[in-house]
């Protein structure tokens, strides 16, 4: 392959514009969400020194301001991230057979960190369950 045809060149710069277009997605994310924080715990404290400066009780701050929103912690996290792995893998497996016959396996990869998120959601919902039955 040349690397001066417009072929070769298409194919080196596609993996390239991907990990460049995925990083960029990955640091604007964690910009907006310090951004986000940032104006939150400023509307917080302004409202705290007029608080302070009327003579009022102080509002305490929420617990919301301290969690960490770019982590999942709710219940369907798990569970949509699961099927996205799953559909993604099998969807990597068809195709990949369909083509070649020979490397179909590594979409197993992804279907398999699906089917763990899957399982993981399954798990921690009976816990939860159990838990709040015990209460």
């Amino acid at each position: 392959m040349n690397q001066t045809d417009p072929e070769g060149i298409i194919a080196i710069a596609i993996p390239i514009v991907a990990i460049v277009f995925g990083l960029s997605l990955a640091m604007l994310r964690s910009w907006l969400d310090y951004k986000k924080k940032k104006e939150v715990f400023e509307l917080h404290h302004r409202e705290r020194m007029a608080a302070i400066e009327k003579g009022l009780e102080v509002p305490a701050l929420p617990a919301e301001l301290f969690a960490n929103t770019m982590t999942p912690g709710k219940p369907r996290d798990p569970l949509r991230s699961g099927l996205i792995w799953t559909l993604v893998g099998a969807a990597i497996s068809t195709a990949m057979y369909l083509e070649d016959k020979e490397h179909w396996a590594w979409g197993l990869i992804p279907a398999a960190i699906g089917v763990a998120n899957l399982l993981y959601y399954i798990i921690s919902r009976r816990a939860n369950d159990q838990s709040a039955s015990t209460h």
